[in-house]
């Protein structure tokens, strides 16, 4: 008959220790991390919804890009009005090309056409694109406000904020 011994050593009750005790400090230190991340903010760091484009007279008749990086926005001058469009498509979210020799807008993802002013032609794009909130500040610089979007279809383009006289 085979008799179990019912007593742990010295050396094996110190081997069940440290591995508890590591253990434990294991546990310990994974909450203590995930308590830290928790404290720590999420922080997207994003371009500024408002920026000051330039003067009036900085543009020409017709698109100018130099705000589509940056900011995602393609100033439009035409018949004396200056808009702050959208880069954005309707569609999918894609960002169209401006096409100087076609002027037109043109998606990479479907197709949407738009024309120069943001009008919807050819594609799948349900709506035009959308304006942001354009005005002059006191110095007479243009100041674009990308919080506030005019749309076509709601009527919104005749807003006196969605465009400047120039």
């Amino acid at each position: 008959m085979a008799t179990t011994r019912q007593t742990i050593n010295r050396r094996e009750f110190f081997s069940y220790l440290s591995v508890g005790w590591i253990t434990f400090a294991a546990a310990t230190g994974g909450m203590l991390s995930l308590i830290f991340r928790f404290l720590y903010p999420n922080v997207v760091f994003e371009p500024a919804m408002d920026f000051i484009a330039g003067r009036p007279d900085d543009f020409n008749d017709g698109v100018d890009e130099r705000w589509k990086d940056v900011f995602g926005v393609w100033i439009y001058r035409n018949e004396g009005k200056l808009v702050a469009l959208s880069n954005i498509c309707t569609h999918l979210g894609c960002v169209p090309t401006w096409l100087p020799a076609e002027r037109k807008y043109k998606c990479p993802c479907h197709g949407s056409g738009y024309y120069a002013n943001g009008i919807n032609f050819e594609g799948p794009a349900p709506r035009p694109l959308e304006r942001y909130k354009v005005g002059l500040d006191a110095q007479g610089r243009i100041v674009v406000d990308k919080t506030k979007i005019y749309r076509y279809e709601k009527g919104e383009w005749t807003h006196p904020d969605a465009y400047i006289n120039v």
